[in-house]
This record gives structure tokens, C-alpha cells and sequence, in this order.
């Protein structure tokens, strides 16, 4: 008989943290799928080429701009969700990376 185990929990900043990663990880491909939608405008049964026309130009850059800012978006709520670096907060890190007490004066 199995045993009864209590559901696992994750706190609720792990779980947005680890979504945020997941969201960041499949943008590039519904940006590449967005990306090829002008294929489908024109092509047989029309005297268009397949994706030929201004308005495939305009979809192909708006798609690149909307992923940058996704992707800015995206980065920015993980970075927030991450907190504060903890590194800086040690003793001695502030040393390895070139700043030193008197550079704050």
C-alpha cells in the first residue's frame, strides 16, 4: 500500500522564479512560429508569392520588436523575483571584483 505523503510545497517565490525561467526558455520559439506566419498570406490560389507584400515586412519587424520587449519584460520580472545579489553582501566580494573602501569616498 502506498504511503499517504503530503503534497510538496514551493514557495510561492520559487514557483513565479521558476515559471519566469520557463517563459524565457520557450519565447524564442512562439517568436520563430510568429515569425513565419507571413508564409501562410498569399501563395496558391492567389497571384501573390508566399509571404511576398508590404504588410509580411511590417509583421516580420513587429514580431522582432514585441519579442525584445517580451524578452526585456521577462528578464526584468526574473530579476526582481530574484531579490537582492547575495554575493555583493559577503565579506571580502567587494575586494574580488575591484572595489575597495575608498572608492566610495
Amino acid at each position: 500500500m502506498a504511503e499517504g505523503r503530503a503534497p510538496l510545497y514551493l514557495a510561492r517565490a520559487s514557483y513565479r522564479r521558476r515559471r519566469l525561467i520557463d517563459a524565457l526558455r520557450l519565447l524564442p520559439f512562439l517568436m520563430f512560429g510568429l515569425w513565419l506566419l507571413p508564409l501562410l498570406w498569399g501563395g496558391e490560389g492567389t497571384d501573390r508569392p508566399v509571404g511576398a507584400g508590404s504588410r509580411a515586412f511590417l509583421h516580420v519587424f513587429v514580431v522582432w520588436a514585441l519579442g525584445l520587449l517580451a524578452t526585456m519584460w521577462l528578464s526584468r520580472a526574473l530579476r526582481r523575483a530574484e531579490g537582492p545579489v547575495e554575493a555583493l553582501k559577503t565579506p571580502g566580494a567587494a575586494e574580488k571584483h575591484g572595489h575597495t573602501d575608498e572608492d566610495a569616498h
